[in-house]
C-alpha cells in the first residue's frame, strides 16, 4: 500500500492511504543503515501489521521530486507565504529572509497579502511593484469580505505547497475558508496522534483537497540563514541578474563597488529600496557568521 506522510514525531510516522485512511507506522531498521530518514510530504510504500489499530511499517520510500533543509519535507510543489497588508504591518526584512531561502533551494513562492479591507489601494500597488518586480506573483486577499479567496484556491490546487508567515496575519483563517474541511482533517490527526499533543511543534501536512495538500511551518517568526556563502547571496534576489552586465567588476556584489549597474537601478527605482536594503542586511550577517 502507499500513502504520504503527513507528520513524524518521536519515531512514529503517520501515513495517508489513498483511500483515505491514516496509519500509524515505524521505519525499518535498513533506513538507518542507508542514513536515509523519512520526511513529512515523503511518498512511501507500507505493509500493514494490523489493519483495525491502522498500524504499519514504512517499507520503502519511494523517489522524491525534491527535499527541502528547512523545513525538513519532501516533494514541496511551492510555497505560499501570507502576510497582513496591515495590523500588524509587514515585516520585509522577514519576508526577503524566507524568499532567500526558498530560492535557494528551487521552491516556486507565492506572495498572500491579507486584510485588504483594512488598507487603501495606492498601498497595494506598491507591494505588486515591489514584489512582482523580483518576479513573484502577488495575490490580496480579506478574509472578512472574501475577497481574493478563489484565486488563491486555484493557486493550491492538486499541489503540495509550504504555508508560511507570522503570527497574527490570517493563516488558519484563510485555511479554514479555502477549505473547510481541512479543520475536521487536522482535529482527525490530532487524536490519532495522542503523544504529540505536548511536544515541540514539528511540520505537519494536512490533506485539503483532491492531491492538494497544505504544509503548515513552526518557527517563522525568525528567520536565519546559514550554510551560505555571502557572496552567493545576490543569487537569491532574482531582480538583480538583468542589471548586473553593466557592474565594472564580474564578482560585484553590488555593495561598496562605485560602478555598479544594481546599484544604479536602486537608484532609478528600477529595484526596489527595501529589498535592496534588506540584501545588505542578510550580506553583512552572512559576512560576520563567515569569520567565526
Amino acid at each position: 500500500m502507499t500513502g504520504k506522510i503527513l507528520k513524524g514525531i518521536a519515531g512514529f510516522y503517520y501515513v495517508h492511504s489513498k483511500e483515505g485512511n491514516l496509519y500509524e507506522c515505524k521505519a525499518k531498521g535498513i533506513f538507518r543503515n542507508r542514513n536515509v530518514k523519512p520526511l513529512v510530504g515523503d511518498d512511501v510504500e507500507i505493509t500493514v501489521l494490523n489493519e483495525a489499530e491502522r498500524i504499519g511499517n514504512i517499507e520503502e520510500i519511494l523517489p522524491r521530486k525534491n527535499a527541502l533543509v528547512r523545513p525538513a519535507v519532501a516533494n514541496v510543489d511551492q510555497a505560499l507565504v501570507v502576510f497582513s497588508i496591515t495590523h500588524p504591518e509587514p515585516n520585509f526584512n522577514l519576508l526577503d529572509r524566507f524568499l532567500v531561502m526558498m530560492e535557494s533551494q528551487d521552491v516556486p513562492v507565492h506572495i498572500c497579502f491579507n486584510k485588504i479591507d483594512l488598507s487603501e489601494h495606492e498601498k497595494m500597488a506598491d507591494l505588486r511593484k515591489m514584489y512582482e518586480a523580483a518576479g513573484y506573483p502577488v495575490y490580496f486577499t480579506s478574509i472578512y469580505e472574501n475577497k481574493g479567496i478563489e484565486t488563491v484556491r486555484d493557486i493550491l490546487a492538486g499541489k503540495t505547497t509550504v504555508l508560511a508567515g507570522p503570527s497574527g496575519v490570517g493563516k488558519s483563517s484563510l485555511t479554514n475558508l479555502l477549505y473547510p474541511e481541512a479543520e475536521m482533517e487536522t482535529a482527525r490527526i490530532s487524536e490519532k496522534i495522542q503523544r504529540g499533543k505536548h511536544t515541540t511543534r514539528h511540520s505537519e501536512l494536512f490533506g485539503i483537497g483532491n492531491q492538494t495538500y497544505m504544509m503548515d511551518t513552526p518557527g517563522f517568526s525568525s528567520m536565519y540563514l546559514e550554510d551560505m556563502e555571502c557572496g552567493r547571496l545576490k543569487e537569491y534576489f532574482p531582480e538583480f541578474e538583468p542589471y548586473e552586465t553593466d557592474c565594472r567588476f564580474l564578482g560585484c556584489v553590488h555593495i561598496g563597488e562605485k560602478v555598479c549597474g544594481v546599484k544604479d537601478a536602486v537608484t532609478e527605482g528600477k529595484i526596489s529600496q527595501s529589498r535592496y536594503d534588506n540584501y545588505r542586511l542578510l550580506y553583512e550577517e552572512l559576512k560576520e557568521k563567515r569569520r567565526y
